[in-house]
């Protein structure tokens, strides 16, 4: 910028007062659109976090989910596994009791045929 003194005050040219209003206009567009950019970077960096922590809360629930079925399973098995156990030991009781009452029966019909037997005889 030019400047002369003339009697203590400052005179610019109207030609140095229109190149420094384009400048000064320059520069504010120039600021402008800067900060335009920033404010898209900034937006587009805000929505790059949303979206990150909408699937990190996503992952998140699916592993909470994934470890509840699991527990859940794990419970119903170790509960199935219990089931079968008690099953096979009625089976055992029934069993060892059916073989009680089939001697006691094999018993009861030789008996029954030997008494049969010594009758007719």
């Amino acid at each position: 910028m030019d400047t002369s003194l003339k009697s203590g005050s400052v005179n610019l040219s109207r030609t140095d007062i229109l190149t420094e209003i384009k400048q000064a206009e320059a520069e504010a567009d120039a600021k402008v659109a800067k900060a335009e950019e920033e404010q898209k970077a900034a937006l587009a960096e805000a929505r790059r976090d949303s979206v990150k922590k909408i699937q990190d809360a996503e992952a998140q629930m699916r592993s909470s989910y994934e470890s509840a079925v699991a527990a859940e399973k794990d419970k119903l098995a170790k509960e199935h596994d219990s089931k079968i156990v008690a099953g096979k030991q009625e089976a055992d009781i029934i069993d060892s009791k059916s073989k009680a009452k089939k001697e006691e029966a094999k018993n009861f019909l030789k008996y029954e045929v030997e008494r049969i037997l010594n009758v007719s005889s």
